[in-house]
């Protein structure tokens, strides 16, 4: 019997680091399109969709998507695990491909082999980053419609809601799940975009491979910093999952909230 496997892909407009990165041209097309460019053909996936929300700053998004003939969702803007909740019901997804749209050097042969793994073992969940051996940027988190139902109807903490995952992750009694991992770890480089310095560091990678192979992949990139090892001291300095680390603590705010109540 054939399932349904949904890729999709967050953004919003409203970044508080990098306000509307995802719509920042990257050799002339917004961020979001080249992201989508190399994510929208790989062969395992039978749909992707962007998930965004109902906010009227996510209004330009919106219209650009639709007018490129891209299948849009809109939902809750920070209850994002609602969102992807809610778009896999309306897509019949059996499976949910989680994809972050700050992202723009995303590896489709990563993706497929995350995929893959998550189907032959069968597993609730399946990423490439618990522990994390693949560049800041390249992060793959596939679960089942069942794992992701449940965490959408008893998950509680800010984090939860926001990153959509951490219910299912730290719940290995109630969940199974597995990683791909990769031969050595690359997980220092940071290929993601949440601040300008990211985005400079991004646009030197599509200006000097794009014209070569549109869709340039992991070893293209790690060969070209290679003989350009500069490059990697743009973005050297920021945190990896700095947005996690304030949900974090949010998550510690909401606690002591529900324990005064409690008294």
């Amino acid at each position: 019997m054939s399932q349904t496997i949904v890729a999709i892909l967050q953004a919003r407009v409203s970044s508080s680091r990098l306000p509307s990165k995802v719509l920042k041209l990257l050799l002339g097309e917004p961020m979001i399109i080249r992201q989508i460019e190399r994510e929208s053909n790989i062969s395992c996936i039978n749909k992707l969709v962007v998930a965004t929300s109902k906010e009227k700053s996510d209004d330009p998004l919106v219209e650009l998507l639709k007018n490129r003939g891209i299948e849009v969702f809109r939902g809750s803007l920070n209850d994002v695990l609602d969102r992807y909740y809610n778009a896999a019901i309306k897509y019949n997804a059996d499976h949910i491909v989680r994809l972050t749209g700050d992202c723009p050097l995303a590896d489709p042969a990563i993706i497929k082999r995350t995929v893959e793994k998550h189907l032959s073992t069968g597993t609730d969940y399946t990423s490439n980053c618990f522990p994390p051996t693949y560049p800041d940027g390249l992060d793959v988190e596939v679960v089942k419609f069942s794992a992701l139902e449940e965490a959408w109807k008893y998950a509680e903490l800010p984090s939860e809601r926001e990153h959509v995952m951490p219910y299912i992750r730290n719940r290995p009694e109630i969940f199974s799940s597995s990683n791909v991992e990769f031969e050595q770890d690359l997980s220092k480089h940071r290929w993601t975009v949440d601040e300008l310095e990211d985005f400079v560091f991004v646009e030197q990678i599509y200006k000097e491979l794009y014209s070569k192979n549109k869709i340039f992949n992991m070893s293209d990139i790690l060969e070209f910093l290679d003989k350009n090892p500069s490059l990697k001291e743009i973005n050297y300095q920021i945190m990896r999952n700095e947005g996690a680390l304030k949900s974090y603590k949010q998550d510690k705010e909401y606690l002591s909230k529900k324990n005064e109540y409690k008294i």
